[in-house]
């Protein structure tokens, strides 16, 4: 029985949550509208009536898509996108514009302002699901792409934290993939002690001279190639052979 406990805990563990959705509109139909249809595909979601409120909501429930009304009182929603896009949290958050304009030149100020999909009122629920599935789908694909690293034979994959040479997996504690990550990042840059321990360690760890030593000397054990240089007196950097 206990086995059986532990099981089911790990398979819900493993299983991905579900996706957050920040909406909107100054009108509450709307918002009812569109929180039921989400809600009943699975989605997490929060609401806000203005540009004001949908900032400070994004901030606390950090969305993984927005759907944003054009037209509101306090904020419109092209104010309230120009913002988030200044914000490091939501520079890359997908967000759909919701709107009751049709014209042509409202649609493509909405996309130039940083949207990636526009939907006209009245929305239809199946509408609303596909483009939602889709920009969602299109924003984890290119996530994926910007989390894998390959340099020639080495793949370093940020999203699984695995790496591969040739083919074979190095296996590699978490630290030592993050030190490997980092170098990795920009090939042929000199990365400084202070600046390494700083970016994989953090300035709330306090960790021995010799750390990032060690861990060097681990990854090159484990991966049987020296994708590292030392640099002495100065730090280290990543360069393929």
């Amino acid at each position: 029985m206990e086995i059986d406990s532990a099981l089911t805990l790990h398979s819900d563990m493993m299983q991905e949550l579900p996706e957050k959705i920040l909406i909107v509109d100054d009108e509450p139909d709307i918002i009812e509208f569109l929180n039921y249809n989400l809600k009943s595909k699975g989605y997490l979601t929060e609401t806000a009536s203005n540009g004001v409120e949908a900032i400070r909501k994004a901030k606390t429930f950090q969305p993984d898509l927005i759907l944003l009304d054009m037209m509101m009182p306090e904020k419109d929603g092209l104010q309230t996108l120009r913002e988030l896009r200044v914000m490091p949290d939501f520079e890359k958050t997908p967000v759909i514009f919701l709107t009751a304009m049709r014209d042509e030149k409202s649609e493509i100020t909405g996309l130039q302002t940083g949207a990636d999909d526009y939907i006209t009122k009245p929305i239809k629920p199946e509408l609303l699901a596909t483009r939602v599935n889709a920009v969602l789908r299109r924003m984890k694909k290119d996530r994926e792409q910007e989390e894998k690293m390959i340099l020639g034979d080495l793949e370093i994959n940020k999203t699984k934290y695995s790496v591969t040479y040739k083919g074979v997996e190095i296996i590699l504690a978490k630290k030592e993939f993050e030190l490997l990550s980092l170098l990795a990042s920009k090939p042929g840059r000199v990365f400084l002690r202070n600046e390494i321990l700083q970016r994989v360690w953090g300035s709330e760890v306090i960790v021995g001279d010799r750390t990032i030593d060690v861990h060097i000397r681990k990854i090159r054990q484990k991966s049987g190639v020296d994708f590292i240089t030392t640099v002495k007196g100065v730090g280290y950097k990543f360069e393929m052979e």
